[in-house]
Order: structure tokens, then C-alpha cells, then sequence
């Protein structure tokens, strides 16, 4: 665990060799002050992690999500990780509760700007339904999500784009929803989570994987609308 930036904060290390390291973000704390404002960042803690406090995070995760997010500890290997992830080689699994009943697959292909004011590039997200749950007022599906790319807010975009908005959602959302499953069932954060990370390396180092356990503030409104969980608090058959 790793504290010193916050007495109140403390960050769990999921997975760390030689080269790379991964650390489970809460809900809430932004990965890099670039990307949002705030006075503690993910980074904070990934650079009291190295020795000259260099580290470098590889992809985006939302402010508002949690989960596995990936650190290089040198910008050469930041660079090739970087490249490897736009190739298909780091992989990020994400759960997701969204409105509505999804069709049991979706291949979101639509493309959408990699910013907000920039043109839009090909983007492609692949949707999985996992289960349903007849919450009020308006059922919802637990889905898992996989981009194939990384463009800014994809996941997001894409869910509202195909009519299955995320719930907690507060840009591509819907308000009244979020505040009934905010009164209802206690959800008062965005219900997007990385689940399972995957690094395909070549040579000696091979490829690395793990999952990571939903958080209690998603975890116990999950079970609240009805989502049955293992002893890993992760949906049953994903553990």
C-alpha cells in the first residue's frame, strides 16, 4: 500500500517488476494533473514508488472510474508500452452498468474525435452482457467492455452513442436516472471499473495479467440492485 501523499488515501500496488507496475485508482482521484485539476494525483504515488521518481502512466483512465492503470518507470519503456497498446498488446477489461437491456454482444464501430475539438478518428468498442437486474425505474445491464482503441472518453461516448448511457454519468448520462440510483441504491459514482489488464510482452519478460476486486462504493450498490458477486467481489465467472 502506498500512503504518503494522503493519511487518508492509501493506493494498492497490483503488480510490479523490474520495468512496470500497475496501481488500482479509486474512484475520484484524477491519473495525471494534465489531464484534470486537482491536488493529488495517481502519479503522486506511482512516483514514490521509484527511486528517482520517474513514472509514467500509459493510457487514460477517467477521473470518475477505477481500476488497473498502467506506469512505466522509464519514458524508453513508456514509449514502447505506448506503442504496444496502440498495436492491441495492453488490454483493458472494464465493467459497466448501463441503461437499458443490451443485445448480449455489441461492436460499437463509430468514430469519434480523439479531443473534444479535434476530428474524428476511427474508434471501436466490443460489449459483452453479463447479466440484467429489474431496478428502478428503469432496469439496467451489467456489461463487460474491451476498446479496441483509445480515444478520449470512448467508452462513454460509445454506450451513449448506441442508446445504453452509463449510469453515474454526469457529460453523456442522464441526470434523473443518476439521481434515482443515487437515492435508490446508493451509487454515487460513475459505474465504470477496469476489471482485467493484460501486457503482452515479447522475450524474456512474457505477458502479465490480473484482475482487480470492485471497489465498495460500486460493489455494495451492485448488490443492492440485484448483481450477484463472488468472493473475488467480482460478477460470478469472472473471478
Amino acid at each position: 500500500m502506498l500512503g504518503s501523499r494522503s493519511t487518508t488515501m492509501q493506493i494498492e500496488c497490483l503488480y510490479e517488476d523490474d520495468e512496470l507496475f500497475v496501481l488500482n485508482k479509486p474512484s475520484g482521484l484524477v491519473v495525471h494533473r494534465g489531464w484534470a485539476t486537482a491536488e493529488v494525483a495517481l502519479v503522486d504515488f506511482a512516483r514514490d514508488r521509484t527511486k528517482d521518481g520517474a513514472a509514467h502512466p500509459i493510457q487514460r483512465l477517467d477521473r470518475s472510474a477505477s481500476g488497473a492503470v498502467l506506469f512505466a518507470k522509464t519514458g524508453a519503456l513508456a514509449q514502447s508500452l505506448s506503442e504496444l497498446a496502440q498495436a492491441g498488446h495492453c488490454r483493458k477489461d472494464y465493467l459497466a452498468i448501463v441503461r437499458g437491456e443490451t443485445p448480449e454482444e455489441l461492436d460499437i464501430d463509430h468514430p469519434i474525435s480523439r479531443r473534444e475539438d479535434g476530428p474524428r478518428v476511427a474508434a471501436r468498442t466490443l460489449v459483452q452482457r453479463l447479466a440484467l437486474a429489474p431496478t428502478q425505474p428503469r432496469h439496467v445491464s451489467l456489461v463487460s467492455v474491451t476498446p479496441i482503441t483509445g480515444r478520449l472518453h470512448q467508452i462513454r461516448r460509445h454506450l451513449k452513442h448506441a442508446n445504453y448511457p452509463l449510469i453515474g454519468d454526469v457529460n453523456y448520462g442522464h441526470g434523473d436516472l443518476n439521481r434515482a440510483f443515487r437515492t435508490r441504491y446508493g451509487l454515487v459514482r460513475l459505474a465504470l471499473h477496469v476489471y482485467r489488464w493484460t501486457i503482452e510482452r515479447t522475450g524474456s519478460k512474457g505477458s502479465v495479467s490480473g484482475t482487480v476486486p470492485l471497489p465498495d462504493d460500486l460493489s455494495e450498490p451492485m448488490v443492492a440492485m440485484g448483481f450477484k458477486l463472488g468472493a473475488e467481489r467480482l460478477p460470478l465467472g469472472l473471478a
